[in-house]
């Protein structure tokens, strides 16, 4: 199976996150606190949980920082009070942008991606202005050096039956990594197999894959647009970003 591989899109994010990790560990802070108000604190239970644990061991949160996280949201449940909220835009050169955000402050977080947006000559548009050209799906990312890393001799034919056996819908080798692609509903039991697999995950969450790529060929483009995206990183309400850019044509 083959596709245009999100991986770039994926490390590209992951390098910045691993330049920020007080940010991603603070998107995943919150990501638990409402797991935990919404299901609990039994991963056990409460698969939501279960996922946003999967997210924070693929970047690379200590198990003592999840489990304080955990602990603490169980304690404050009655005070989680964040709100998730979907805005989705247009950059330079057509691209078009989805921003998910948790906010106790709605009006401070319209303002901030507003800002962002403007600022980088792009606009803030209705909802489903550009949802319809992305698919909410599961995606899980291995990279090959963890595998060679943990000892793992796996072939790439025994992963894919593994995935699929799971209920994935797609499987795509790259050079250096392998992509897993499945239904949102499905993501949970395709991640839990790969992880009972032994196998280490690079990234694993629900996303927004864009169903076409957008090549920017001026370079004030590229600057505005990656204005934009920086501006969007750095602002904590901001959980997600995702556009439809194709970095690799950079």
């Amino acid at each position: 199976m083959s596709g245009h591989s999100k991986f770039a899109n994926i490390k590209h994010k992951k390098e910045k996150n691993d330049a920020k990790k007080g940010k991603i560990f603070t998107i995943i802070g919150r990501e638990l606190a409402v797991a935990v108000k919404e299901g609990g604190a039994d991963p056990e239970n409460n698969s939501r949980l279960r996922d946003v644990i999967a997210k924070a061991k693929a970047n690379n949160m200590p198990n003592d920082t999840i489990d304080r996280g955990i602990k603490k949201a169980a304690g404050d449940a009655e005070n989680v009070n964040y709100e998730e909220v979907t805005y989705e835009g247009y950059g330079p050169g057509g691209t078009a942008i989805i921003v998910k955000a948790l906010t106790d402050n709605k009006n401070r977080t319209a303002g901030n991606v507003r800002n962002a947006f403007t600022k980088g000559s792009g606009s803030v548009g209705t909802q489903g202005c550009v949802s319809y050209m992305f698919d909410e799906k599961g995606q899980i990312i291995i990279l090959k050096e963890d595998m060679d890393d943990n000892g793992i001799s796996m072939e790439a034919d025994d992963i894919m039956m593994l995935a699929l056996d799971a209920g994935a819908e797609d499987f795509i080798e790259e050079e250096d990594s392998y992509e897993i692609i499945t239904s949102p509903d499905e993501f949970s039991a395709v991640r839990e197999a790969l992880e009972a697999g032994k196998l280490p995950m690079a990234g694993a969450e629900v996303t927004m894959i864009p169903q076409n790529y957008v090549t920017l060929t001026d370079e004030n483009d590229i600057r505005q647009l990656t204005r934009t995206l920086d501006l969007l990183d750095e602002d904590d309400d901001v959980q997600d970003v995702y556009h439809n850019w194709d970095e690799q044509g950079v």
